[in-house]
């Protein structure tokens, strides 16, 4: 029989959401969007031949770049994910059952990498109490100690040790994302400063609500209307907006699906560039060069501060982003910091094959079919993967891995916006509809989201109605530290 959505169940409605409720809502916060096919087995001496280096993943330099696609809008994809998922307990070598492990992040677009538990709950994160109000804590409020002061304004605070003060300590763990999360907290603060200018009887706690939830809107919006569109295509978005979700059903609470987490957000790390530059005059660097900075340290000079109109489009003069495919960066096949003799621990590719395997994901075949997409569009995609495999003397004949599908489809169909496909610039049907079902489905069951409370709102700041990543932006460089 089949389910509402088209999937085959050996189940009833009214069990499958039984299952789902005891599954997903009461154990963890992980589970699966398609409960009711087979895992694929492959075997792991080719998992490690797909993902080598010299192998059929490895990129060509100079790299391929994307029209339209600021690189910048990579790394917000990374602090999207910090902010819904955190997973400390799974491993490669054994088999993870998703609904056991507990994912630490709240799965909402919450912001509690920037706002913590609140300043009740974590007032380290903000300013010391000095009647001034709740504003988060920055370099320079916080007087980091051993920086300068001419450094301070651009940096996250930090302990003596360099450790950052932050909701997340992950996103310190590279420049773009660590000078991202200032730019969240400095743009919380203009807020904050606004809005208590303009209202001076309310109380601290009142604008500090009032800020946090202006903030979140204003996120929340970047991530459907910008974000979404650019990767995942106008005509897949448009379309689950209208229509509805049909694969990612929550019945009462939301959760992290293992084919988004493991597998379709993934999607980014064939899109980095092996170098990019942080100033639009600056010097090229690597991405673990101690230029970019190899993470979770201080900014230590001038060079080190990111100039925003390098990465995101204020202009048109920004960074493009490599384009989606099979291909990744050759260094991120022999990661550096990865101390091992096991060249398959060493390979980001390779990692996310295994780990796809641990959690027993479905081929990318089986995941087409369910979503019942057409059989000549499979065959064209498994025509692409097959070429590669045999290219290189893999065999993956029995089904491919799920990931691995995902940048397949995007290199052979890609982006599918109003104006059709187009292939490179973005995730294809499958990664796509995973990954914006999941997004806006997390945000449609969220009470405090202004999809799941308030459909009627649109952005108070920018221009016209619409708020973009420059406007975020921009507000964030003018804030003045308070």
């Amino acid at each position: 029989m089949k389910n509402n959505h088209g999937q085959h169940s050996f189940f009833g409605k009214n069990m499958l959401c039984t299952l789902k409720s005891y599954e997903f809502e009461s154990i963890g916060r992980f589970g699966r969007m398609f409960r009711e096919v087979s895992p694929l087995y492959t075997n792991p001496i080719e998992v490690n031949k797909l993902g080598a280096p010299g192998g059929p993943m490895e990129g060509t330099s100079p790299p391929q770049l994307t029209n339209d696609i600021p690189l910048g809008m990579i790394f917000f994809g990374q602090f999207i994910d910090h902010d819904i998922t955190f997973d400390t307990q799974s491993n490669f070598s054994s088999i993870n059952n998703p609904v056991e492990i507990e994912n630490t992040r709240t799965a909402n677009l919450d912001l509690d990498c920037i706002f913590g538990g609140g300043p009740e709950d974590e007032p380290f994160l903000y300013d010391k109490p000095n009647g001034r109000g709740l504003y988060l804590l920055t370099g320079k409020t916080n007087q980091n100690q051993g920086q300068a002061a001419k450094l301070e304004k651009h940096d996250l605070p930090r302990t003596g040790t360099e450790t950052a003060i932050i909701g997340d300590p992950r996103n310190d763990e590279n420049r773009v994302i660590s000078q991202f999360q200032l730019a969240m907290i400095r743009f919380y603060n203009a807020n904050y400063e606004a809005i208590k200018t303009a209202n001076p009887h309310k109380s601290a706690v009142e604008i500090y609500e009032e800020a946090r939830k202006l903030v979140m809107y204003h996120y929340q919006w970047i991530v459907v209307n910008e974000f979404l569109p650019l990767l995942c295509g106008s005509q897949i978005v448009d379309g689950i907006l209208g229509s509805g979700r049909k694969y990612y059903q929550p019945c009462e609470k939301p959760f992290i699906p293992v084919e988004f987490s493991v597998a379709a957000y993934r999607f980014g790390h064939s899109m980095i560039n092996q170098e990019l530059k942080l100033q639009p005059s600056g010097d090229i660097h690597s991405i673990f060069s101690p230029q970019f900075g190899r993470g979770f340290e201080k900014i230590k000079n001038d060079k080190q501060v990111i100039h925003w109109e390098t990465l995101f489009n204020f202009d048109g003069t920004y960074q493009r982003a490599e384009k989606l495919d099979t291909k990744l960066a050759a260094i991120l096949l022999d990661l550096p910091f990865i101390q091992s003799t096991n060249s398959a621990d060493r390979s980001l590719a390779t990692r996310n094959l295994r780990r796809g395997q641990s959690f027993l994901l479905p081929s990318g075949e089986t995941i087409a079919q369910c979503m019942e997409r057409d059989t000549a569009e499979i065959n064209d995609v498994k025509n692409l993967i097959q070429n590669l495999a045999q290219t290189h003397g893999i065999n993956i004949d029995s089904g491919t891995p799920l990931w691995f599908y995902i940048l397949a489809e995007a290199e052979e169909i890609g982006r599918m916006d109003r104006s059709g496909s187009k292939p490179g610039e973005g995730l294809g049907p499958v990664g796509a509809t995973i990954v914006a079902e999941t997004i806006i489905g997390l945000l449609e069951m969220d009470e405090e989201s202004y999809l799941g409370s308030n459909r009627d709102w649109f952005p108070t700041l920018g221009t016209d109605g619409n708020f973009t990543m420059k406007d975020l932006l921009t507000m964030a460089n003018t804030a003045v530290d308070l």
